[in-house]
């Protein structure tokens, strides 16, 4: 089941000790992991779940893939990719209207081929039914690859992911106490909890809310829940899930998704000088500002070794320009 993937990016991704930030923070050892070198049109996390996804689509036959999300999302720039990569036609419904010059991940997903519809406020895969349709009615095969990629085949891709950092920390005889991550759509989150279940990794899971906006019905956190629960029964896991299972840490992301504060902003600039390793100030700088704070505040015991899972997301930071300058 977990070796169904389409080859995609460079893995193992590295796993690194962030040697001046944990001589600065004294107290703790502090580690991460590389996802932003996976390959892949400049890399990041989504290529994980994306080479099941595409796996499952050349399997089938199909022609065509749709997915969706914001104008910088990084989840479509990869998808962008991979599809170009497999041969495939790509088509993404992205929120807002259409900008009068493409910047960032906008820009990359239309220089890699992809097919762009603009649907106003709805980022979150709102309207993809609709343009399905109008595609099949065109001839096309069309596989819809939900939003984010967060479905059980995408969180797959973070379950073997956690086979892939056993297997690196045993090799390192290391231990991680504690796994700082950006969610936001609830795959990565929900692979990460079932791999450490099912390969038996003793580690706390801290993940970063991103985004205080969840889906149309339910919470992200309940959406986690029906991924964990889904997956328990796919993957035989010996655990039966609650809610308590599913939380994200909230409190960075009151100011809403996309925008970026002092926070992110303090975290882009405090990584890159001192380890001259880039975040995004959407996703991973959101959350390295999480686990900073974390740090800073001592929310955990000294002597921990804390793991922070970079997924990627340079792009970004050009269409950010102006609230990353000085």
């Amino acid at each position: 089941m977990l070796a169904n993937k389409y080859p995609l990016g460079y893995f193992p991704t590295p796993l690194e000790k962030m040697s001046n930030l944990s001589k600065k923070y004294q107290d703790y050892q502090l580690f991460i992991k590389r996802d932003d070198n996976s390959g892949l049109a400049s890399g990041g996390n989504k290529v994980r779940k994306l080479q099941y996804f595409i796996y499952e689509a050349l399997n089938k036959a199909y022609d065509t893939i749709i997915t969706a999300g914001a104008q910088q999302s990084n989840h479509c720039r990869q998808t962008a990719a991979a599809c170009a990569r497999a041969g495939l036609a790509c088509y993404l419904l992205l929120g807002g209207e259409k900008p009068k010059i493409f910047n960032g991940n906008l820009l990359l997903s239309h220089l890699l081929g992809a097919n762009i519809y603009f649907n106003g406020e709805n980022r979150k895969g709102e309207g993809i039914e609709s343009l399905k349709f109008k595609l099949e009615a065109e001839g096309k095969k069309v596989y819809v690859v939900p939003y984010g990629g967060s479905n059980l085949l995408g969180a797959y891709g973070f379950v073997d992911a956690v086979k892939e950092l056993k297997e690196q920390l045993t090799e390192m005889n290391l231990k991680m106490d504690y796994i700082f991550f950006a969610s936001s759509s609830g795959g990565t989150q929900a692979g990460l909890r079932l791999g450490i279940d099912l390969f038996e990794v003793d580690t706390k899971l801290m993940p970063i809310s991103i985004d205080k906006i969840g889906y149309e019905y339910k919470t992200l956190a309940e959406a986690v829940l029906e991924l964990l629960k889904e997956g328990q029964k796919s993957l035989r896991i010996k655990k039966t899930y609650s809610i308590d299972d599913a939380r994200l840490i909230h409190g960075y992301d009151s100011k809403g998704y996309g925008v970026v504060t002092s926070n992110e902003k303090s975290a882009i600039k405090e990584l890159a000088e001192n380890e001259g390793i880039l975040l995004d100030p959407v996703y991973s700088g959101r959350a390295f500002y999480g686990m900073l704070d974390h740090i800073k505040s001592q929310k955990i015991e000294k002597g921990a070794n804390i793991l922070f899972w970079h997924t990627g997301g340079l792009p970004a930071n050009f269409y950010y320009s102006e609230e990353l300058m000085p």
